[in-house]
């Protein structure tokens, strides 16, 4: 009876038949809205995983790694604002979406929005790290792309997407985005103090100067880490 359910439910509302239920399908279940909150964010991603940290460290008002229901409610309410609708939403309406947001997008059921289930709610444009010049070339007989084809142009532009202040460096929010991205890449789901492990785990690796920052020279080390470690993985499928 379940299966049948769920193939029904599957059949009304997975669009492209991906056998999942994504923001676009998601929001035809929701009233006009909550409806419009979700394809709102989702037509409007962000620039940067360093905006969605400075995003998060500013509704995380009690710095508790988390955003809680009151939170998530004000970064509602000013999303509201943004999208000029404010004026339309009572503070009880205002409420009840934060409490169908909280039901959509709080896969761990703790009644607050760790990191990963926030970045569901605000996605970001592109995780740049996940492109294909960070991995070898499918249907390559040479494994000899992969990192030898990371260019100065590629450091650069990574360099430039995380180096919003331009100062040089990339620290503070720029340096976590960047993490979160980094991050990503090996975790679905995560939380704040991952990211904090991480973040010591990476700095500790790479920070060859012991600033707290990632220069150029740190980041060209980081990024040729990350394309050698695509080109071993795929290398490692192959041999199976």
């Amino acid at each position: 009876m379940l299966a049948e359910l769920k193939e029904c439910f599957m059949e009304a509302y997975d669009d492209n038949q991906d056998g999942r239920i994504e923001i676009r399908e998601l929001a035809q279940l929701l009233p006009m809205e909550e409806n419009f909150l979700l394809l709102f964010r989702f037509d409007n991603p962000l620039d940067s995983s360093v905006e969605f940290m400075k995003i998060w460290r500013e509704y995380d008002q009690d710095n508790s790694g988390y955003i809680e229901a009151d939170e998530l409610k004000n970064f509602l309410r000013d999303l509201l604002k943004e999208a000029k609708k404010e004026c339309e939403v009572s503070e009880d309406k205002l409420i009840e979406y934060t409490d169908t947001l909280l039901q959509i997008f709080d896969t761990n059921k703790d009644g607050k929005l760790q990191l990963s289930e926030m970045a569901k709610l605000l996605p970001v444009r592109e995780n740049f790290l996940c492109r294909s010049v960070f991995k070898t070339y499918q249907g390559c007989t040479s494994f000899t792309q992969g990192a030898s084809k990371l260019t100065k142009e590629d450091i650069e532009r990574v360099f430039a997407l995380y180096d919003r202040d331009k100062n040089g460096t990339i620290e503070n929010e720029e340096l976590r985005g960047f993490l979160k991205d980094l991050l990503e890449l090996v975790k679905k789901d995560y939380d704040e103090q991952d990211l904090q492990d991480f973040q010591e785990t990476i700095m500790r690796g790479c920070d060859y100067n012991r600033d707290g920052k990632i220069n150029k020279k740190e980041l060209t080390m980081i990024l040729l880490a990350l394309a050698r470690h695509s080109q071993d993985e795929e290398i490692g499928n192959l041999d199976v």
